[in-house]
């Protein structure tokens, strides 16, 4: 299933979740790193 999340840059890196699932939220370094540790 394909999913739309939300990526927002901060001081601090990468920050990423998912509206469609409460509590699905992760962050990373790079965008790239945000997007691979939100998909686990």
């Amino acid at each position: 299933m394909k999913y739309r999340v939300t990526l927002v840059e901060s001081e601090d890196g990468w920050a990423v979740w998912c509206d469609d699932m409460p509590g699905c939220c992760s962050q990373g370094a790079t965008r790239e790193e945000a997007i691979a540790n939100i998909r686990e």
